[in-house]
């Protein structure tokens, strides 16, 4: 294997680029929703390669900017850059190239979609700062994800002319914020002594969970909202009782005294929160489109 095959294959492992799949289904879902169908191949083509740039140069970023603090945690010191399995310049030209593509996409799918272009690449490179000032940092997360779905429907329509984009890109952003604050409990320790903040940090983790909970009560709120906004009728209520359902497990796993099922929690659970709901609003809009 040459070394620039290894290089980005090293590059794709550190970004994790498999869980694109936590974001890509809401803005397939987004795109659904605004063609009230399947969107030309030309729009899902491009949509797709928009999500695959952005979130390419975000995590490729991220792990720049985190590279001194990645080494200091036990938890992240065998990541790629603080590993020496990977330098800082390749991660560069891979974070410039990804950002190139998002921009390509953008331009490839209507004039509005460039234009807003900007403003959600730098959303999605900020964020990795933000534990540096704010213990908000898992709502920055959750507004950089719930780009997506209203990104795409702008991507299909070439406007933003319905409150369906934004009510689920709401349930998006709160469902993010939970599981992220789940997510930082594991680094408690570390980012009290690193002086990061969190929520974990703030208020301590078991009352971290509250905050986590009460987080997906409202993204379970907002996403009853949009299927009574929607009228999409039984296998749309499905997927939000899944969805509910499935909230209600990840929660199960996880306690302030064991934290020991928490990646089943985060990876699990949340890659089918969003294939559940594309499959079930999806598939209710297909089946309305044949009655």
């Amino acid at each position: 294997m040459s070394d620039a095959a290894r290089n980005i294959r090293t590059t794709l492992e550190m970004i994790k680029i498999e869980h694109t799949l936590f974001a890509l289904p809401f803005a397939f879902l987004g795109a659904v929703l605004a063609a009230r169908g399947l969107p030309t191949w030309w729009q899902a083509l491009w949509i797709t390669l928009a999500m695959v740039g952005a979130r390419s140069s975000a995590m490729a970023f991220n792990r720049i900017a985190d590279r001194e603090y990645d080494a200091a945690n036990p938890r992240t010191s065998t990541r790629a850059i603080p590993a020496g399995a990977l330098s800082v310049s390749f991660a560069w030209a891979f974070t410039l190239a990804s950002a190139a593509l998002f921009f390509l996409a953008a331009a490839m799918l209507n004039r509005l979609t460039l234009i807003l272009a900007p403003l959600a690449l730098a959303s999605v490179l900020l964020y990795s700062y933000t534990k540096r000032f704010t213990s908000l940092s898992h709502v920055a997360l959750g507004w950089c994800l719930s780009i997506a779905p209203t990104g795409a429907w702008i991507a299909v329509r070439g406007a933003l002319d319905s409150p369906l984009p934004l009510l689920l890109s709401l349930v998006v952003l709160l469902w993010t914020a939970g599981f992220d604050v789940l997510y930082a409990c594991q680094d408690y320790e570390f980012d009290r002594a690193s002086n990061l903040r969190s929520i974990p940090t703030r208020v301590g983790v078991a009352r971290a969970l509250w905050v986590s909970r009460l987080l997906h009560a409202a993204a379970f709120a907002a996403l009853v909202g949009l299927y009574l906004l929607t009228s999409l009728g039984v296998v749309a209520l499905a997927g939000v009782v899944a969805t509910g359902a499935l909230l209600i497990y990840q929660h199960s796993l996880v306690r302030a005294d064991d934290l020991s099922r928490l990646n089943a929690a985060f990876f699990t659970t949340n890659a089918f929160v969003s294939v559940i709901l594309l499959a079930a609003f999806g598939g209710a809009i297909f089946l309305g489109s044949k009655s």
